[in-house]
Parts: C-alpha cells; sequence; structure tokens
C-alpha cells in the first residue's frame, strides 16, 4: 500500500512519506471520486448512481463550485450531504453546497455544538468564518443512509470528536452487489499508518481506540478505507501495519 505524507489531522508516527495514489474511481456500478478540497486538503467523496443519478456528497469542505463541476460532468443530482464530524476543514461547504442543491445536510448530533463554534474552530487557524445553516437530519449509530440503489451504514466511532461518524457500503449495497470490495469512509478515525488526533474539541484517545477496536477492525480486511485526509488503504493493511494498532 502506498503511503502519503501524514495529514494535520493525524497523530503522526515516525513513518517516511510516499507518493499519493491519484484519487477516486468509477465503474458502471458506481461513481466514486474523491478530491482534497480546501486549505487542510480534506478528502471530499461523491458516491453516485449512474443508473438514477443520485449521489451521496460526504465532507464537502471547501471548493463547492469544483464539487458542483464535478457533480454536473457526470450527470449527478447530491440526494444527501454528510458530515463525518464537523470540524472546519470537513464542513466549511456544507452550508453553501446545501444552498445550491437543495440537498439535506446529515450529521452526528454530539458533533452539533462543535458545528455552531464555527467562528471559535476559524479563530484557532486564523481563518474566515464559514458560513453555517441548519442540520436537517442528525444521525445515530446503525441507520441506514440510501440513495439510488445504494446504501451505506452509518457508525459512531468517537474519538476524534464526539460525534464522528464513518460510513460503510459493504459489497451488497442497497439493491445491487459491487464487484469491488467493501469502502469505508472514515472521516478522521484511520489513516494510512496513522488515526486521528485527539488533542481537539472533545477529543479521547480512549474512546477513538474503543472506536478502532470494536466497530472498524471487526470489518473485513479487504474493506478499502478512505479516510479523511491522505491515500486510501484498507482495513487489513492497517491491521497488520499501524503502529497506533499492532498489539505489542
Amino acid at each position: 500500500m502506498v503511503r502519503g505524507a501524514e495529514p494535520a489531522d493525524a497523530i503522526l508516527p515516525d513513518m517516511a512519506a510516499d507518493s499519493r495514489p491519484a484519487p477516486g474511481a468509477s465503474n458502471e456500478r458506481f461513481i466514486h471520486i474523491t478530491i482534497p478540497v480546501g486549505m487542510l486538503q480534506c478528502n471530499c467523496s461523491i458516491i453516485g448512481d449512474p443508473a438514477t443519478g443520485e449521489a451521496l456528497v460526504i465532507d464537502p469542505g471547501d471548493e463547492v463550485s469544483r464539487i458542483l463541476e464535478l457533480l454536473g460532468r457526470h450527470k449527478l443530482k447530491v440526494k444527501a450531504i454528510v458530515s463525518t464530524h464537523a470540524h472546519i476543514d470537513h464542513v466549511g461547504g456544507l452550508h453553501k453546497l446545501r444552498q445550491y442543491t437543495g440537498a439535506p445536510v446529515m450529521m452526528h448530533r454530539d458533533d452539533v455544538p462543535l458545528y455552531q463554534g464555527m467562528d471559535v474552530q476559524a479563530a484557532f487557524l486564523g481563518v474566515p468564518t464559514p458560513e453555517t445553516g441548519e442540520i436537517d437530519q442528525l444521525l445515530t449509530d446503525g441507520d441506514v443512509l440510501q440513495w439510488g440503489s445504494l446504501a451505506a451504514q452509518v457508525m459512531h466511532t468517537p474519538g476524534h470528536s464526539p460525534g464522528s461518524i464513518s460510513l460503510y457500503v459493504p459489497q451488497e449495497a442497497g439493491k445491487i452487489t459491487s464487484p469491488a470490495p467493501p469502502q469505508l469512509y472514515a472521516g478522521d478515525t484511520l489513516f494510512a499508518g496513522s488515526i486521528g488526533r485527539t488533542d481537539l474539541w472533545g477529543g479521547s484517545m480512549e474512546k477513538i481506540l474503543d472506536s478502532l477496536q470494536s466497530k472498524l477492525l471487526q470489518l473485513p480486511d479487504d474493506t478499502v478505507v478512505h479516510p479523511g485526509h491522505g491515500p486510501r488503504t484498507s482495513i487489513g493493511e492497517e491491521r497488520q501495519s499501524n503502529p497506533f494498532l499492532i498489539h505489542k
């Protein structure tokens, strides 16, 4: 597995950095695009069903015009906008994308206070405060999100923030069976070779390790992990080599 430079939201182990693989992929059963956006290069993902034209957008942290251009290029209509957690680099474009598309914004209730305190986060980074708006749906562990013929399972994975979630798309996702392996959109909980930092608002090392061990590491080894920053990896790769997950 090719590894990239460690993201700002990861705990930094002592490891070398390599080149980053090309983001995004698509096939005839579903469209998957991941682009890094904003100052901190948050990975924004678009998962589309080409048969119905419906799409899920995950973590539109910035560069909404670029996200809209990609949606238009693939003739996709946004069914829902999902935030894996409410740190500014992941939610900076939520309100603007909602205004343009009319799609509902969804996040876990435990991160709503973070979203409402965007001015504090902006001051911490020394950047302008992005416009915020209403949260249309509060997600809970076990929810199933459906768009087109696809479906994703919501996993509450606190630790990086109180309301961090991961989205799991199994091979039998909704009405189709994908030839691709299962997919996990892990936000800032799990990275290639690292895990999310826990020294920000509401972070907890104990909780993130529990989320990793009791939930994410219970997934199949071939599950492709799409982190909130940096390159893709897999559950099997991280189980074997991630210094924060190896039992010593």
